[in-house]
């Protein structure tokens, strides 16, 4: 690892990352889809937001995990499960990016490279927050996408069915599942 911050590097990673837009959505054919900057900016002021609502989080670490947990993505691309890349494939693909990002930011690049890993072992309390958080935000996207467009996004929403388990999400979920459910209802 070099010893000053590579700002030139940085910038280029934040700049794609601003503008990749995520796979799943553009594969569904939604328009003007979000980014993943935008997935991961959502994701932390959610986490700022959590602050007091789950025992023992440590909401400022719950914010940085947000925020690096898809930041390998500027390097690998947005990999999703339909994308034919095996789990480890994918894997190794995101820590050879985050251990490139990692060495343009000598001064934080060993915590960023921590947050990531841990995130992806979810073993901790904060990791299963930003893995809850992370799929909450992805069906509450979808939820606005068919709002928005009138789209059918079903498979977001069997994919994450009985997956958020913790509170303050599984109330979440049940609350924006039957807000659709009414809504589709009416349709």
């Amino acid at each position: 690892m070099s010893s000053k911050l590579q700002i030139f590097e940085l910038l280029d990673v934040l700049d794609n990352l601003k503008h990749l837009k995520r796979t799943g959505w553009v594969k569904c054919g939604v328009p003007e889809p979000e980014t993943v900057a935008c997935h991961m900016y959502r994701m932390a002021v959610l986490a700022m937001a959590l602050e007091g609502e789950i025992d023992n989080l440590d909401a400022m670490r719950t914010v940085k995990m947000a925020l690096v947990h898809d930041i390998g993505e500027a390097i690998a691309g947005d990999i999703t499960p339909h994308c034919g890349v095996s789990d480890q494939d994918k894997f190794d693909l995101e820590k050879k990016a985050i251990d490139t990002i990692a060495s343009y930011v000598p001064n934080v690049g060993d915590e960023w490279t921590m947050l990531w890993k841990e995130y992806e072992e979810a073993a901790s309390l904060t990791a299963r927050v930003v893995k809850h958080l992370d799929k909450f935000d992805m069906i509450v996207q979808a939820d606005k996408y068919e709002q928005t467009h009138a789209i059918d996004l079903q498979q977001f929403f069997t994919s994450t069915t009985g997956v958020l388990t913790m509170e303050p999400f599984a109330t979440w979920d049940r609350e924006l599942r039957e807000k659709r459910n009414q809504r589709i209802n009416k349709e």
